[in-house]
């Protein structure tokens, strides 16, 4: 992940550089220049005592017998030349001391005085004195671990909620899909059909009321139509006239929605009846977890709920999810939506309590310790009205820690938030190793420690356990 270093600048020809220590053939041509010249006879003009006596033949002229390794000053063979690059001209006849001290000078010159940092300094905002204090570490990592989950967080909310198709416009064209509906709610029958243009082809659903049922209030559909798309909230796309389906089971104008349903939860729960019991009650923890994220959207906009029924919360397969995991829970009956009373924060909390109790059914709650805490969590729900965020905290401590044993020894929750994040992170890198993707519990589990606090795991295990 780090960056090269950037290259010194190159030295000119006339230069020796480093590289030039480490050619052998230069080092000879330095030590034979500083071999002293041999001794001559002194001239002079007096003539000599005695007959000139003729002079030896001259010696031989030396050579030097090199192995491979010290080439000799004659052209190299063709695969040396290749591998060498090219010799360094020698500047004036100095000593190999002097030599080594020039470069090692023009060394100096060219690389800074400190070792420069790489990009993972950087990227963690450390400079050379922060290294030497261990809490100014532990920060920079702190808030490099949680931006990254932020990241993780951000790309998978992108591709669970992606790919909505945009509003409907008069120059669409639709097509029913089958003549049955595919999921009935409580209050409507949804019929799968598709919206094309030109070449883009988009699934969709009517959403059809059922003859008999209570007339929606137009508060709650209003807001449906105002509120910015959620992960938990039905989304509309608009409105199929009367006539544009000739062939449609129905009569007059009904909307468009962009998820289709394939069951409600009251359908789940007579399937899901055979499921190991720790697979079970997690999965209806998690589906308890996003209807609170839901009704607290609600109360956020000033709304609540009138009636909270299983069988008008709808269960849709996630996009990009392996059919295995959790479902995703869209909350439907904008018909009973009311505006919230003033001074009322935990107005859905006996109606969650309630819907609690009804997932879990007879003889389940101390099963395991999901659904002994989900059975602790219903009773303060009607005990001590806690509003819908504060319900999604709870869950979510409830399905992925801190337990109550950490709580009862005072054990620091700042310390553990940050422990629970690098094993997640850890937890994440290890299975996109084995190319497996991440799904929806990988996506609430990152919304929960990204936005959790020391305070606000405090105030969920109080909700808990006290």
């Amino acid at each position: 992940m780090s960056n090269l270093e950037p290259h010194t600048k190159m030295a000119g020809a006339n230069t020796p550089t480093c590289s030039a220590q480490h050619t052998y053939s230069n080092l000879g041509e330095v030590r034979t220049h500083l071999l002293p010249s041999k001794a001559c006879r002194p001239r002079t003009s007096e003539p000599p005592a005695t007959d000139p006596q003729p002079l030896p033949p001259p010696l031989p002229k030396k050579t030097l017998t090199r192995t491979h390794s010290l080439p000799t000053h004659k052209a190299s063979s063709p695969s040396l030349t290749r591998a060498r690059p090219p010799r360094k001209p020698l500047v004036g006849s100095r000593s190999v001391d002097e030599s080594q001290a020039g470069d090692d000078r023009a060394g100096s010159a060219q690389s800074p005085a400190e070792p420069p940092f790489s990009s993972l300094d950087t990227e963690l905002g450390l400079s050379l004195q922060d290294l030497h204090h261990p809490e100014a570490v532990h920060a920079a990592l702190e808030a490099r671990q949680l931006e990254g989950l932020r990241a993780v967080h951000a790309r998978l909310h992108t591709r669970l909620l992606g790919g909505r198709p945009g509003p409907c416009r008069p120059d669409h064209g639709f097509r029913l899909l089958d003549s049955s509906p595919c999921v009935e709610s409580g209050d409507a029958l949804y019929y799968r059909l598709v919206r094309v243009h030109e070449e883009a082809w988009h699934l969709l659903a009517a959403k059809v009321p059922k003859p008999g049922a209570e007339e929606p209030h137009p508060w709650g559909l209003e807001l449906q139509v105002s509120l910015l798309p959620h992960f938990n909230l039905q989304g509309l796309c608009g409105l199929l006239p009367e006539g544009a389906l000739p062939e449609a089971p129905w009569s007059g104008c009904v909307a468009l929605v962009a998820e289709v349903p394939e069951l409600t939860v009251a359908q789940w729960l007579v399937e899901a009846g055979a499921q190991p019991p720790e697979e079970f009650t997690k999965t209806v923890a998690l589906l308890l977890l996003q209807l609170s994220a839901a009704l607290e959207r609600l109360e956020a906009q000033g709304a609540a709920l009138a009636q909270l029924r299983l069988e008008n919360l709808l269960l849709v397969a996630p996009r990009g999810c392996m059919a295995t995991g959790p479902p995703r829970l869209l909350l439907a009956d904008f018909g009973h939506v009311r505006p919230r009373p003033p001074g009322t924060p935990g107005i859905h909390a006996r109606q969650l309590g309630r819907l609690f109790r009804e997932l879990l059914g007879p003889g389940v709650p101390l099963a395991t310790p999901v659904a002994a805490g989900l059975e602790r969590l219903a009773a303060q729900l009607t005990r001590v009205w806690p509003s819908a965020a504060r319900t999604r905290s709870a869950l979510q401590a409830l399905l992925w820690g801190p337990g109550p044993e950490l709580r009862s020894h005072g054990a620091p929750l700042g310390s553990w938030l940050r422990v629970r994040r690098t094993m997640l992170v850890l937890h994440l890198a290890e299975r996109a190793v084995g190319g497996e993707v991440p799904g929806l519990e990988d996506w609430l589990c990152c919304e929960y420690l990204t936005e959790a606090t020391a305070a606000s795991v405090d105030l969920a295990l109080s909700l808990l356990w006290d």
